[in-house]
């Protein structure tokens, strides 16, 4: 069989990953990082650009990583990350990987959208427990409590909603990889050493742009092969 071509976009995710990668060593070296807080980072190279296609192995992957993340979130005393990494992100991904195998469609599995009444429900649901959080986490001795605590309930949302298939969760990534840049560049002053995260979370962000149109694609491709079956 032939050997699919890759196309423009597959391309600039491969070169983008490279400067990437090179650039998260670089800052590594220069700041003295350790390689065991840099590790997580160059899986997600690789789990990332999976998200691109959307592609269900991303999770697998991401699910075993989440154990590295949770770790180096506790030497940074960002203790609402560390316990969405271990407790949330590691088996729900796994959960979801296993999900999205039973009703597979490509690499991918079978999405669907959410409802205005589940998007009203979902919005106000982080708005309160934001909110719990935002109390609790300076008792634990959280830093940057804010940001830490809407991206750790963003994080979990995303979670449920990639383990549902519901195509929203890409849109809930770019808010969440946004947030997340904004609080590495807010740690820079305090640790230098996290430039690493900064520049795999830049990575990271385009990366879930490309998620957003491909998920939407992906969806819209698959109403048409299933409006063709039952037309059969």
């Amino acid at each position: 069989m032939p050997k699919e071509k890759l196309s423009k976009k597959d391309i600039a995710v491969y070169v983008m990953m490279a400067v990437t990668g090179i650039s998260i060593t670089v800052a590594g070296i220069v700041f003295d990082q350790s390689f065991l807080r840099i590790l997580p980072l160059y899986v997600s190279l690789v789990i990332s650009t999976l998200q691109t296609k959307v592609n269900r192995f991303a999770l697998l992957l991401g699910g075993v990583n989440s154990i590295l993340y949770g770790v180096v979130y506790i030497y940074y005393k960002l203790y609402g990350a560390a316990f969405s990494a271990l407790l949330f992100s590691c088996p729900i991904q796994l959960i979801t990987f296993i999900r999205w195998n039973k009703n597979k469609r490509g690499n991918s599995t079978e999405l669907r959208r959410m409802t205005n009444k589940q998007r009203i429900l979902l919005f106000a649901g982080i708005a309160v427990l934001t909110v719990g959080m935002v109390v609790v986490l300076p008792l634990l001795g959280s830093e940057y409590v804010l940001l830490d605590s809407i991206t750790t309930l963003l994080g979990i949302a995303i979670y449920f909603l990639t383990m549902f298939a519901f195509v929203e969760y890409t849109t809930l990534m770019i808010i969440n990889c946004t947030l997340g840049t904004v609080l590495y560049i807010t740690m820079l002053k305090d640790s230098p050493d996290t430039s690493t995260y900064l520049i795999y979370s830049v990575y990271s962000l385009i990366c879930v742009v490309f998620a957003f149109f491909e998920a939407r694609k992906l969806y819209a491709q698959q109403q048409k092969e299933n409006a063709e079956k039952s037309i059969e």
